[in-house]
């Protein structure tokens, strides 16, 4: 078996696998700018079109009947009412609606964590530990879900989201991000 890349090694078990559709860098980095923090909403569809085109896991065994079920990384309330939308809910519908896959919002982010922007590997990691949680019911029992976010960097905040799903009874995690931002080397 193939040891994990050293980016993908602190991950937790229960994030299966990530795809991204591009590199953090021009002019990729300028829309996930404009989306996240200048209320260019509009650029969701183009991006998710990205998404879409990735190639995604393949569903097999007991999950072949179920489509994998699409949920964006939530955000807080706060952060949802500063921009007027969460980007990762923009992008996961646009997928969604592209891909002909159900949608789901039923996790929450408590309040009162930090950006993860400024922050190290490790601090990310607590800084997001237990902040999720599953609001609604919806059967999840083994459904393989596609986690969609903006940006991938550390992979602490789907990892925790992903251990979340997995309580919650589902089956494989697979983060789908537009942007992959990879460590610069100093």
């Amino acid at each position: 078996m193939d040891s994990p890349c050293p980016e993908c090694r602190d991950w937790p078990p229960e994030l299966s696998a990530a795809r991204c559709a591009v590199t953090l860098e021009p002019p990729a980095d300028a829309l996930v700018h404009g989306l996240k923090y200048e209320g260019w909403s509009r650029l969701a569809p183009y991006m998710a079109a990205r998404l879409a085109a990735l190639e995604l896991p393949v569903i097999s065994g007991r999950n072949a009947a179920r489509p994998p079920l699409v949920v964006p990384v939530p955000t807080t309330s706060a952060r949802r009412r500063a921009r007027g939308y969460n980007q990762a809910e923009l992008l996961g519908r646009a997928l969604a609606d592209a891909r002909h896959l159900p949608f789901w919002t039923g996790v929450d982010r408590k309040e009162g964590g930090r950006t993860q922007v400024s922050l190290h590997p490790s601090e990310r990691r607590a800084n997001v530990s237990r902040a999720f949680a599953v609001r609604e019911a919806v059967d999840l029992l083994a459904r393989d879900v596609l986690l969609v976010d903006d940006v991938l960097t550390t992979g602490a905040t789907a990892g925790a989201v992903a251990e979340t799903l997995s309580e919650a009874g589902a089956g494989r995690v697979t983060l789908l991000a537009f942007g992959r931002a990879l460590p610069r080397s100093t």
